[in-house]
């Protein structure tokens, strides 16, 4: 190990700013290049085998990347499903769902989810959309249009 390294993993180890699991990880690799063995380490630190064994193997295999110490030490990307939707498709839901129906000449009172989903998808906003889906993101913005009053908000 470089001294760089050894300096860069040092700091971090015991710099308090640093997350826990990052500094865990440092030490896991410092109590390494000093030649303890993974079962000293693991007792050392009061982590298991496996968390000494997988961030030893991850340092080695990650030296020829030539990745800065810090990117060495973090969680590589989990698998999933891409994002259906951005987050700008999030908010122009918000905002249409805080305006007057009858804006978007809509005969109606108040918005449903169906509606806002059908709005969404007339507007070329999403290609698709479930009312579901519109639901969950009206409940995470604590939004109720179905209890708005649009006179208190005039079309601007």
């Amino acid at each position: 190990m470089s001294d760089v390294d050894q300096q860069t993993l040092e700091k971090l180890a015991n710099r308090p700013s640093t997350s826990q699991q990052i500094a865990e990880r440092a030490r896991i690799v410092l109590n390494a290049s000093v030649g303890k063995n993974n079962a000293e380490i693991a007792r050392t630190l009061n982590v298991s085998i496996k968390m000494v064994r997988q961030w030893r193997r991850r340092w080695v295999d990650t030296n020829e990347q030539s990745k800065v110490v810090m990117e060495r030490l973090q969680d590589n990307e989990r698998p999933g499903a891409p994002l259906k939707f951005t987050l700008e498709q999030q908010v122009e839901c918000m905002a249409i769902a805080c305006r007057d129906p009858m804006e978007y000449n809509r005969p109606i009172s108040h918005w449903s989810v169906y509606e806002l989903a059908d709005e969404l998808i007339n507007q070329g906003i999403v290609e698709q959309i479930s009312p579901r889906q519109v639901g969950r993101w009206l409940a995470e913005a604590e939004l109720k249009p179905h209890q708005s009053r649009y006179w208190l908000f005039p079309p601007v």
